[in-house]
């Protein structure tokens, strides 16, 4: 078994330049629908399997409680991008759909497994199912609001539990699902990726002694303490066996497990800013209905082209 075996599947593909591995990613993060499971229990409800399941539950709870379904972090919109919008996109359209996007593919943007995401997503907003309020919140404020128990569902990576542990109630045990699809074959897939980049210069003294220490630093041994004291989780597969782990990274690690290959990511984020902060405009306008799914589509398409017309901006593939 190489190196590159004993990691998630997938979790470092940030580090590849032109299909060459720069980077080592030692943080792993896993984005989805975040819940509290005490809740879950109390109320005896399943998670959803699929999106109109998942529209179907929305409505259950807000018939049956005073909770509205969803939040976000309504001030910075691109959570509903990672969290939703682009496992969506994989879900309705495999990685061909995310790939196009990344390279910058003509009409990549116009395609129907993303536009369907789009109308899908937005759906949230037509039914009513976003908390009033929502979209003047900032991160930490919606997560607040969730935490209070204002919604039931928030999409988040897996940062949220130590970003928010001061706040969190005791036994409110939060948990991270995948973003359900179209039909439950899918459901499984998940939206994740590495940070916390290192790199060996080649020109350095020892650089073969530099690559032994970063293997070493992504042990079994290392993954565990890790998961134990910063409540985060390195790609290393099995690293969290035999813990007593919270919550969040007990779902965290076992949906990254289950998702196996289909662990996706996009690349626009790390190749070209300003589509990506087109992006995250964008959706906040399709998240309050100030834009159609088309319309939103049509603008990251527009902006699409004028990055990929624009000789300046290094161009990447993969």
């Amino acid at each position: 078994m190489t190196f590159g075996e004993t990691l998630f599947p997938g979790s470092q593909d940030a580090g590849q330049y032109d299909g060459v591995q720069r980077v080592l990613l030692m943080a792993y993060t896993v984005a989805g629908i975040w819940y509290s499971q005490t809740l879950f229990e109390e109320n005896g409800w399943e998670y959803p399997q699929t999106w109109d399941e998942m529209l179907g539950f929305c409505d259950k709870v807000q018939t049956e409680t005073d909770m509205a379904a969803w939040t976000y972090q309504g001030r910075y919109p691109q959570y509903m991008n990672f969290g939703v919008i682009w496992p969506l996109i994989y879900k309705n359209g495999g990685l061909d759909a995310v790939v196009a996007i990344d390279n910058l593919e003509d009409g990549a943007w116009l395609a129907d497994p993303v536009v369907q995401a789009a109308q899908m997503a937005q759906e949230l907003y037509n039914q009513g199912f976003i908390m009033q309020g929502t979209e003047g919140l900032t991160h930490t404020e919606s997560q607040a609001e969730w935490l209070q128990g204002k919604a039931v569902f928030i999409p988040c990576g897996t940062w949220l539990e130590n970003e928010m542990r001061d706040l969190t109630p005791e036994n409110f045990n939060m948990v991270v699902k995948p973003v359900p699809g179209k039909t439950e074959d899918v459901y499984a897939s998940i939206n994740a990726w590495a940070g916390e980049n290192f790199i060996v210069p080649s020109q350095g003294k020892n650089p073969t002694g530099g690559m032994e220490y970063l293997r070493m630093l992504m042990s079994k041994a290392n993954a565990k303490w890790f998961a134990q004291n910063v409540s985060a989780i390195m790609p290393v597969m099995g690293g969290t066996e035999g813990v007593e782990l919270s919550s969040a990274v007990v779902s965290a690690t076992s949906i990254a497990e289950a998702a196996g290959d289909q662990t996706f990511n996009t690349q626009i984020g790390n190749w070209y800013t300003p589509l990506n902060d087109e992006m995250r405009d964008r959706t906040g306008d399709l998240m309050t209905g100030r834009m159609s799914p088309e319309e939103w589509a049509q603008a990251l398409q527009d902006k699409a082209d004028e990055v990929k017309a624009d000789d300046s901006i290094p161009k990447y593939s993969r």
